[in-house]
């Protein structure tokens, strides 16, 4: 079993911060995987989480999933789909990620390689510290990883440069190509991560929760099905106490005060 482990934090109301502590790079096996899960799990089903900080201790935001013990597995049994398996797992871990019901900001504070590049891109929003190296190393270990989610994210001809070379980028070639949204000092990333997730949270949190969905889905639905989910959802937020308490905070010249109903 792996001696890494999830650092799980309250800093702020409603701010949830994951540390991936799995020295030297932060690598996602079996076992920490099954720990990332348990903690996601116990965070979805507490509403008075709003958002989610993830980000990695030491010089390493991820890097993927554990490469020996996934060679291990597959030199063990190949007929008990191992190989297979721990593909299959790290797929699932993001999905987890991709679809959890409140918005997750990645402070990439290191190396941001392979799978954990790919973790990366499935959180809602990237800021990165200025030391942070960006690798899509699939093709560096004769595997394939964010060849759907990258392109379209930053566009394929900037993803392609990426995939195809798996060479390092650094963090202002990450912002300029729109991976990262914000660039900051060593020191100061996982505070400017809290601080953007404390806003995050201070927001109505059922219109947050819909807006991701909605954000989510956008690029693959056409304009009827837009409409359709826009509409549906708009019905249930214009029903919701939080609006009438948005309406009643703009009349009165005060801060809402929501409660997620």
């Amino acid at each position: 079993m792996s001696g890494g482990t999830i650092h799980l934090q309250r800093p702020a109301d409603h701010v949830a911060l994951l540390e991936i502590d799995n020295a030297p790079m932060n690598t996602m096996g079996h076992a920490m995987r099954e720990l990332f899960l348990q903690h996601l799990g116990a965070l979805e089903t507490d509403l008075e989480i709003r958002a989610v900080v993830i980000t990695g201790r030491g010089k390493a935001f991820c890097s993927g999933d554990d490469l020996k013990e996934k060679r291990d597995a597959a030199a063990a049994a190949l007929s008990e789909n191992g190989l297979t398996s721990s593909l299959t797992g790290f797929g699932q871990l993001l999905e987890r990620v991709e679809s959890f019901r409140a918005p997750i900001i990645a402070a990439i504070n290191g190396w941001c390689v392979g799978g954990g590049l790919e973790l990366a891109v499935c959180c809602d929003i990237r800021i990165a510290s200025a030391e942070a190296q960006f690798v899509c190393a699939g093709v560096n270990v004769g595997l394939m990883a964010s060849a759907y989610r990258l392109p379209r994210l930053i566009g394929v001809a900037r993803a392609k440069a990426m995939l195809l070379t798996g060479l390092p980028y650094d963090a202002e070639t990450a912002e300029r190509f729109g991976l990262v949204t914000e660039v900051y000092k060593a020191e100061e990333l996982v505070d400017s991560a809290v601080n953007l997730a404390k806003r995050i949270a201070s927001r109505a949190p059922l219109s947050v929760e819909a807006t991701k969905r909605m954000a989510g889905r956008a690029i693959d639905l056409s304009p009827e099905d837009v409409a359709e989910l826009q509409t549906s959802e708009l019905s249930a937020l214009a029903r919701s106490a939080d609006h009438a308490e948005a309406l009643a905070a703009f009349r009165e010249k005060r801060e809402p005060s929501f409660k997620r109903r």
